[in-house]
Order: structure tokens, then C-alpha cells, then sequence
């Protein structure tokens, strides 16, 4: 089978590999039909995920069919069309149990990162009973590619964590597809002011399409400046971070105000600097999470009901034999002015 292959920092490749077979009674295989790519592999391709080592096959989203399925599998069988979730759950452990899937110790966020992934045209899904959900009948399989994780992560990492409410004010920085799938989720709640911080006019554009109330280019250094004006220099009572480099981190530390919150959702690579100094009266609340998924039976809800509409993310198609062409698309977004891409076998 055709297969993307991280080979070290900087370096991948489309390669040829063994199409995986059951290797425990609760796995499943299955044949990807769409799959995407996502803000953390670029990450991987940078050399800031440790845990993901050359040779891995990358990819952690997408719908698929079931090709075959362990003996213990009792929720799906061959022939299922099957969303597939970016954290494996063994349903049983002690952090299963809490809800945080995303710590499952035996599972998480394997896929594409300590076990092959879902760039290829097969892939092996450990635990498939609680780590897959069953597509709807009629549902856009496109759409639901992006409940694999950018919304359920904008979601969890950002809304749920960042405590945002009706009238509230809610500061997003980073207007990449995570940044954005925040906005569309924040929006459930009904905050009075959702302002969306970026370096990109387009990206900034299209967040005023999604439901930004206003939107702020940070390229001149004043966007702390005109978000203070905005707000009679309060702040905001909810700054997401959604990039994952110290400048945005500090900036949301900038932004909030007294009591509020900030919500990282960004994969940092490096460290960041932790204000104390100017925060340590400010009664401020700082969260960090990997997403467990336990939003996605709501969104595919939500999304089956079009309350909200996730193929609004997407803006360009490849065939998996093109996925090359697909990361420079992506990875070049300011030019390309990608959101994300989807990838057909």
C-alpha cells in the first residue's frame, strides 16, 4: 500500500508498505477513504514531537471502511463506514474512566505518532469499539473528516477549557483551522465579542465569514493596543492560544483580563515564558489539554443537524498519490491560503 513516511526532521517521503493486519483481538483495519493533514504533523516534520521516531507512518484523521475486524470487535464489522477518532481508548483504565482518553495508558494519541497512522491507505485501529463512531447514513464523509480532531480539539481545548459564556468576551489568536474550528464551536455559547488575532489578511477575512466579531492583524505590535480600546482596557475574558509558539502565548498572557482564562490548545516545541510577575494578583485561570474526544458524539450531532457546517475548513483536494504536493500546500498556507486539505485514496 501507498504510505506517507516521516523519515526524520525535515524529511518525508510517499513510500510503498506492508498493509497492516490484526495484531490484538480488539483492532480493527481500516480502508481509508479520506484522510487529512493537521497543524501537529508539521509539527512532527519539525523535529517537536519527540515521541514520533523516523519510519512512522503519519496521519491521525479520517473515515474509512472497515477492511477487518478482531474477534472481540462488537460494535463494527466489514463493510462499516467508520469515522475514525485521533485518541485510542481502552475504555478501561484509570484515565479512561475519568473521561481523559486522551492519557489512556495504552492508548491516546498513538496514531500517526507512536503507531502508524492514517496517511496510507489502510491502517490498524487499536480498541475499535471506543475508538471509532459509525458514519451516519447520508453524512458527508468530507465534513466529518474534520471531527476526527480539529473540532472536537477547538472545542475541548479551547471553549470548554477556556470557560467561555453567554456575553462573554473571547479573544482567539492564531486563525489557522484549529484556531477556527474554536470560533465555530465558541459560538455554540453565544459570547458577546469573539475577536480573532493573526498575521493573515485572508485567514482573517474568512474568520469574520465564520463569526468573528472583529478580527486584528498582529503584524504591527498593537494588537494588545487595540484589543485593550476595544474592551476599555479590561482585556478578554477568554484568550485561546492556537499556534503554539511563546509570541502568542505571551500575547494571550497580555490580553486577559482579571479573572479570565487562557486556554492553550497549540502544540509548543520550545519553551515559553510565564509571566508571573504581572499575573500573579490577576486571579487568571491558565489550562492546557490534548483533546479526549468526548465532544465527538455531540458534534456529529450538531454537524448531522447543520447547525454547523465543518466543510467550510476546507479548501483543497489531492489524490494520495499527490499528498507531497498536498503538505506544500499546506505547509505554505499565507501563499496557498490553505485551511485543509483533503486527501482521497
Amino acid at each position: 500500500m501507498k504510505a506517507l513516511v516521516y523519515l526524520g526532521p525535515g524529511k518525508k517521503a510517499l513510500e510503498d508498505r506492508q498493509k497492516p493486519d490484526i495484531a490484538a483481538p480488539t483492532d480493527a483495519i481500516v480502508k481509508i477513504t479520506k484522510t487529512t493533514i493537521c497543524g501537529t504533523d508539521l509539527h512532527i516534520l519539525k523535529g517537536d514531537v519527540p515521541t514520533c521516531q523516523p519510519g512512522r507512518i503519519l496521519g491521525h484523521e479520517g473515515v474509512g471502511i472497515i477492511d477487518k475486524a478482531g474477534s472481540a470487535v462488537a460494535a463494527f464489522k466489514p463493510g462499516d463506514r467508520v469515522l475514525i477518532s485521533c485518541i485510542s481508548a481502552c475504555g478501561k483504565c484509570v484515565y479512561c474512566r475519568k473521561l481523559m482518553y486522551s492519557h489512556c495508558t495504552t492508548g491516546g494519541w498513538i496514531l500517526g505518532n507512536s503507531i502508524d497512522g492514517t496517511q496510507a491507505e489502510y491502517v490498524r485501529i487499536p480498541y475499535a469499539d471506543t475508538s471509532l463512531y459509525r458514519v451516519p447514513d447520508g453524512a458527508d464523509e468530507e465534513a466529518l473528516v474534520m471531527l476526527s480532531d480539529i473540532l472536537p480539539t477547538g472545542f475541548e481545548c479551547g471553549v470548554l477549557n477556556g470557560k467561555v459564556q453567554p456575553g462573554s468576551t473571547v479573544a482567539i489568536v492564531g486563525a489557522g483551522p484549529i484556531g477556527l474550528a474554536a470560533l465555530l464551536t465558541a459560538q455554540f455559547y453565544s459570547p458577546a465579542e469573539i475577536i480573532m488575532i493573526d498575521l493573515d489578511d485572508n485567514r482573517l477575512e474568512v474568520a469574520k465569514r465564520f463569526g468573528a466579531t472583529a478580527a486584528v492583524n498582529s503584524a504591527d505590535g498593537k494588537a494588545v493596543e487595540k484589543i485593550m480600546k476595544a474592551t476599555g482596557e479590561r482585556g478578554v475574558d477568554t484568550a485561546i492560544e492556537a499556534v503554539g509558539i511563546p509570541a502568542t502565548f505571551e500575547l494571550c498572557q497580555r490580553l486577559v483580563a482579571p479573572g479570565g482564562t487562557i486556554a492553550n490548545i497549540g502544540v509548543h516545541g520550545t519553551k515559553v515564558d510565564l509571566h508571573l510577575e504581572n499575573l500573579w494578583d490577576r486571579n487568571i485561570t491558565i489550562t492546557t489539554r490534548l483533546v479526549d474526544t468526548v465532544s465527538t458524539p455531540m458534534l456529529l450531532n450538531v454537524v448531522g443537524s447543520k447547525r454547523i457546517d465543518p466543510k467550510l475548513l476546507i479548501t483543497h483536494h489531492f489524490k494520495l498519490d499527490h499528498i507531497l504536493d498536498a503538505y506544500e500546500t499546506f505547509g505554505h498556507a499565507a501563499t496557498t491560503r490553505a485551511l485543509k486539505v483533503i486527501i482521497e485514496t
